[in-house]
């Protein structure tokens, strides 16, 4: 049973808000702020989201990329940080799972998540 001063507060907080419905499995694109001394510059993270947690404005994700030398990399988001300029969702994943950290253990082919095909 959450405040309904708290709820109302965090309602007015997401209203300015667009993220795009996505879910663990999906194959997503983020475009993050970072500044540096007194310039800002925008970075893409693009990588395959493995959870989504939270509720409210307390919500993140976490996305999965392999980089160099074949190196998992993870990056845990809040989603409705200031910081965030964009999500794009590239693919939709077909995962039986809410929570994909099996994926962690997992290297090539192996790792690879089918695509979701609309009808």
């Amino acid at each position: 049973m959450r405040n309904k001063y708290i709820e109302s507060f965090e309602k007015a907080q997401l209203e300015g808000k667009n993220v795009p419905e996505f879910k663990a499995g999906d194959t997503v694109k983020v475009a993050v702020r970072i500044k540096e001394g007194d310039k800002t510059r925008v970075q893409n993270f693009e990588g395959l989201c493995i959870a989504i947690r939270g509720q409210g404005t307390g919500r993140s994700f976490i996305v999965r990329k392999i980089g160099a030398n074949s190196v998992g990399v993870e990056r845990i988001f809040p989603l409705y940080s200031e910081s965030i300029e964009s999500i794009e969702v590239l693919r939709r994943g077909r995962v039986r799972r809410a929570k994909l950290f099996y994926l962690r253990e997992l290297k090539g082919k192996a790792a690879r998540i089918k695509e979701l095909r609309r009808k």
